[in-house]
């Protein structure tokens, strides 16, 4: 691999997401808002990250809490105004943070004047800025098409006697990005948030944005079974990753990096669910590209051990094109916490693992504290998706509860109960009680973020997997001169270590000579 020295700042930092609702409630109405995530940057910046992405902040119905938007270019009154933006955009900034926007292209919230000026009426003028369809033959539904949440993505008006089509929630109505003047509103709609200096945008299921023409039927999924989501029933073949999608994804590209004339890149980032091969596609071309990152989620959606994450490791590497740069998650606010998931001692190895694979990695707020899983009674289930399809397992609510910062009522995040229950630890698990302890969560993910800034081969250096026992997943870090290796015991058992060297840092503290401890991850500095 051919190294370079000209990495942009999305190349070489992290990002970490922050979920407005749950971050910090500055008004006592039990909610996050901007003006909490203002009070608490000092915490983003002492981590060692290098931007925030939070979570839709327009005004909203908050049907599907903010991914349902009524206005793309004003901030919603339950997080604050346009004014409170910009002075945490200002105070990101000072701290050297850049922020992005989750910006949402697919669909609007039926709220939005758009849509209420499209339902007036066939004869509308904002008619075809929705994908509205006369009924099948039977009168039920243009065609087989399933919701992410559930159900027939089509909903009938019986105003008109057509269906429009929603991807999501019935209240989120698809937009039509077929036509010329739904793509130049949503451009300014860019625009105008660039224009007040954000740094980028993470774009919502960007591979949803286009549909196929004469829209057929999807084709079943053979390998569907009773218990996993519904849409799954079918191959989402002719519902997304249209060709189309690409051009618009290119000319959004375009459009950031025009904002790039100062020498700091504005980042795309693309939510997109896909294998491999069709993954890749999203970097797009070296003369038309198109999102700088491409999420890739496989440290969520594969099974937790050694010989499946190699595999998967490589063969994603693989797919990259030359000049596309990985990305890596393992939490967010759609997943099971990454503790919930692997349980608290390999959440340990696993940000490890996050911080030293090459690639930009996110981070999800409260994993740095390891939280873990959180029951959300029957009662306070807030999640439309669980709501719809209770359960299966897919509620979205045990990620986003909120924030414990220290050890007062309501884990100093709220002076009342928060929109969603505390995680059951807050009392001793919280950011101040983290903080005195050095071999906390908390501390690692320190440590492990400010080896990233002062060791390239971490941050920007190529990788090689190496050998190593069964339940141990080795790989190399290099940049130039410099080398360290990274050995991460995905087991409950003791492992040799698969070379000897200086350890830079374990997971567990201190070190041994010749071993892994169970559920240990180490960083060595190779003898020479």
């Amino acid at each position: 691999m051919t190294e370079r020295n000209d990495h942009p700042w999305w190349e070489r930092g992290t990002v970490y997401q922050i979920y407005p609702r749950s971050f910090q409630d500055s008004d006592g109405d039990g909610v996050g808002d901007l003006a909490g995530i203002e009070r608490r940057l000092d915490h983003v910046a002492a981590l060692g990250v290098d931007a925030i992405w939070l979570s839709p902040i327009f005004p909203s119905p908050m049907a599907d809490f903010g991914y349902d938007v009524a206005d793309y270019c004003d901030v919603d009154p339950l997080f604050g105004d346009l004014a409170s933006f910009d002075r945490v955009l200002a105070a990101a900034h000072e701290r050297g943070l850049k922020l992005l926007l989750d910006f949402v292209p697919n669909h609007t919230s039926d709220r939005h004047p758009w849509f209420v000026d499209s339902r007036t009426g066939r004869d509308s003028t904002k008619r075809d800025w929705y994908i509205w369809r006369d009924p099948a033959p039977d009168g039920g539904p243009p065609n087989n098409w399933i919701s992410d949440f559930g159900g027939s993505a089509w909903e009938y008006d019986p105003v008109s006697g057509q269906y429009y089509l929603h991807a999501f929630l019935a209240s989120q109505p698809d937009l039509n990005w077929r036509n010329p003047a739904v793509k130049a509103a949503m451009f300014d709609a860019m625009r105008f948030w660039l224009d007040r200096g954000v740094d980028g945008f993470r774009i919502d299921v960007l591979w949803h944005i286009v549909k196929a023409e004469g829209f057929p039927d999807n084709p079943p999924n053979p390998y569907w079974r009773p218990g996993i989501t519904e849409r799954d029933r079918l191959i989402q073949r002719h519902s997304t990753d249209q060709p189309e999608a690409h051009a618009i994804a290119a000319e959004m590209r375009a459009l950031a990096d025009s904002y790039g004339a100062d020498g700091q890149a504005r980042v795309l980032i693309g939510e997109i669910f896909l294998p491999n091969d069709a993954h890749a596609r999203w970097y797009g071309t070296l003369d038309r590209p198109q999102v700088h990152l491409p999420f890739n989620f496989q440290l969520i959606e594969n099974a937790w051990d050694a010989a499946t994450l190699r595999t998967m490791i490589a063969a994603y590497e693989a797919s990259l094109p030359p000049y596309g740069w990985p990305n890596w998650v393992i939490g967010s606010h759609d997943a099971a916490r990454i503790a919930a998931r692997v349980g608290e001692p390999q959440a340990r190895v696993a940000a490890m693992l996050l911080l030293t694979l090459r690639g930009t990695p996110t981070l999800y707020q409260g994993d740095e504290l390891g939280i873990g899983k959180v029951d959300i009674p029957a009662d306070r289930v807030r999640d439309p998706q669980e709501l719809r399809q209770p359960g299966i397992g897919i509620g979205r609510d045990r990620s986003r509860t909120p924030m414990p910062w220290d050890g007062a009522p309501f884990a100093g995040f709220s002076t009342v109960e928060p929109w969603l229950p505390l995680n059951p630890d807050w009392h001793t698990r919280n950011v101040a009680a983290q903080e005195r302890d050095p071999a906390s969560m908390l501390a690692l993910y320190r440590h492990l973020l400010a080896l990233r800034r002062t060791h390239p081969a971490l941050s920007v250096g190529g990788m090689h997997l190496l050998d190593a026992a069964d339940g141990v997943l080795a790989y190399e870090r290099r940049h130039g001169d410099e080398v360290l290796r990274v050995a991460l015991n995905l087991t409950q058992d003791a492992k040799p270590l698969p070379f000897a060297g200086t350890v830079v840092l374990s997971t567990l503290g201190g070190a041994t000579s010749d071993t892994l401890r169970a559920n240990e991850g180490m960083i060595f500095r190779p003898t020479s």
